[in-house]
């Protein structure tokens, strides 16, 4: 499982010109759920970006996790994570997992941020979305359940 987190400032998704989540302060996360990966797999990166400390405290040192904030998440599917373009010019998919897994590990990588406590809302599974956001910093950061990086 493979995750893109941002510190935004503000975060949207729209769908068919209908905004169907939004967040003020917080984290937006595109997450990528990878061949073979488990609930293991969403309860590790669940865990580690709850708990992340990018938000600055008082004297400006990224220090504070989300839940320190109070901030919000949206989380957005993204099987383009798992493309792999290393060969040719068309990246292929075949690294991402089947949609039915994927969703399952989707929902359940939210419904885990929840029972920490964070208000999680979501894009629209196999939806082409439109994301708007505001990255504040700008801060990015690359998560793998497997740890390749």
């Amino acid at each position: 499982m493979r995750a893109v987190v941002q510190r935004t400032d503000q975060a949207s998704v729209t769908v068919d010109g209908q905004i169907i989540a939004g967040i003020k302060q917080g984290l937006t996360v595109f997450l990528g759920i990878g061949q073979g990966d488990t609930e293991q797999d969403a309860i590790y990166l669940a865990e580690k970006i709850v708990n992340l400390r990018i938000f600055p405290d008082e004297a400006g040192k990224m220090n504070l996790s989300l839940k320190d904030v109070q901030g919000d998440i949206l989380v957005i599917s993204q099987f383009t994570l798992f493309g792999d373009c290393r060969k040719g010019r068309r990246p292929g998919f075949d690294g991402a997992a089947p949609p039915l897994e994927a969703k399952a590990l989707y929902e359940k990588f939210s419904e885990l941020c929840r029972q920490m406590g964070v208000n999680a809302l979501c894009g629209q599974f196999q939806a082409e979305m439109l994301v708007h956001l505001t990255n504040h910093g700008p801060v990015t950061m690359l998560l793998d359940s497997k740890r390749t990086f």
